[in-house]
């Protein structure tokens, strides 16, 4: 999205005698470039530090990257009645005061990278039902709270990406129905919690390498219908859960799983082995899924030692299975000698006795 409204910005700058500037007209601040027939207003880097007054009203396209704005205060943008596109990003914003957005019911995009905050106000999406894409990467968000993304009901893309979120608990993205497109990339998440993913029906693209993931539980990805991929490669995953991947009811589901310290044993075996077997679910980097654990495995490709995995165990099964075996047939044998031996005896006894009784 930066890119096309960079090119969008240059396009205009480079025919500026179709779009004249009204640079010095009442109604363009003067630290910004409005382009009166376009509906673009460019403050880039101008060391603005809050937003600029008297912003055109038709302004459709508002670029206030690169400056120094610290806070967005509330009711900023009051008027702007058809913004659609809204750049902010690095603008070394720290805070959102309440209702910052207010009145902003048709904006689209919303660009917030690059910033400094720490978190958004529990009121951030109210006015924002009509927002499509929301750029949230490269901050400090460490917590989200359960109601910030509440209103975001049209909303296809969000990227939290680059941030420090160290969990997404459950209801988090209650709101986002037609998302389609979850960034959670290079963040601190430890674990896929269940209900951390509920209403999420459309969602296509779940991102979230390059964490500190360790487990995912069972039920935590039942709710993606229409995921297509499935990305878990760099985090700190030793083992899975073959029921984790089973619960996804999917036409096709394509995962990434390499980059992660594998702990090689027959059990890790049977579950990549029964994933491979689903007819929807396609592990693309299997090639590239190497070992961890045990030491004298460390960095062999799963694909070629797998079959190896379970001959120590299949064979100490055998072995086990075979001692069982001959312990119950000598005990068998031994039990016939010993029935064998007493009936011998019962018959010398009676012989014996037959000898030995007193004629009648």
């Amino acid at each position: 999205m930066r890119l096309l409204i960079t090119s969008l910005l240059l396009l205009v700058v480079a025919f500026g005698f179709f779009f004249p500037s009204v640079a010095c007209s009442r109604s363009c601040p003067r630290h910004c470039l409005c382009y009166e027939r376009t509906d673009l207003v460019d403050c880039r880097e101008r060391g603005v530090q809050h937003v600029p007054r008297g912003l055109p009203h038709g302004t459709w396209l508002l670029e206030l990257g690169g400056n120094n704005l610290s806070e967005i205060c509330n009711r900023a943008f009051t008027g702007l009645w058809s913004l659609r596109v809204l750049v902010l990003a690095n603008s070394h914003i720290q805070a959102l005061q309440p209702q910052a957005f207010f009145s902003l019911s048709y904006l689209e995009k919303l660009d917030l990278s690059g910033n400094q905050l720490t978190s958004l106000p529990a009121d951030f999406s109210v006015s924002l039902s009509a927002l499509r894409e929301l750029r949230l990467e490269h901050n400090n968000l460490h917590h989200l709270s359960a109601y910030s993304f509440e209103y975001l009901d049209n909303t296809e893309k969000l990227d939290l990406s680059h941030n420090h979120l160290v969990s997404v608990g459950p209801g988090v993205f209650r709101g986002l129905s037609r998302l389609r497109q979850l960034y959670l990339h290079n963040n601190r998440l430890t674990v896929v919690l269940q209900g951390s993913l509920d209403m999420l029906p459309g969602l296509e693209v779940l991102q979230l390498s390059h964490n500190n993931i360790s487990e995912i539980d069972t039920k935590a990805l039942a709710p993606l219908y229409s995921l297509a991929v499935l990305a878990l490669g760099g985090n700190n995953l030793q083992h899975l859960k073959f029921k984790s991947f089973l619960s996804l009811h999917t036409t096709a589901t394509h995962i990434q799983l390499a980059g992660n310290p594998w702990s090689c044993d027959c059990e890790l075996h049977r579950v990549f082995s029964k994933i491979l077997h689903v007819r929807h679910l396609h592990i693309d980097d299997y090639r590239n899924v190497t070992c961890h654990l045990p030491p004298q495995l460390a960095g062999a490709s799963l694909a070629w030692v797998d079959s190896q995995l379970c001959i120590a165990e299949t064979a100490t099964v055998l072995v086990i299975t075979v001692t069982v075996l001959v312990t119950v047939v000598a005990a068998v044998v031994m039990a016939e000698r010993n029935r064998k031996r007493n009936r011998g005896k019962n018959w010398d006894t009676e012989s014996q006795n037959h000898t030995h009784s007193p004629p009648s």
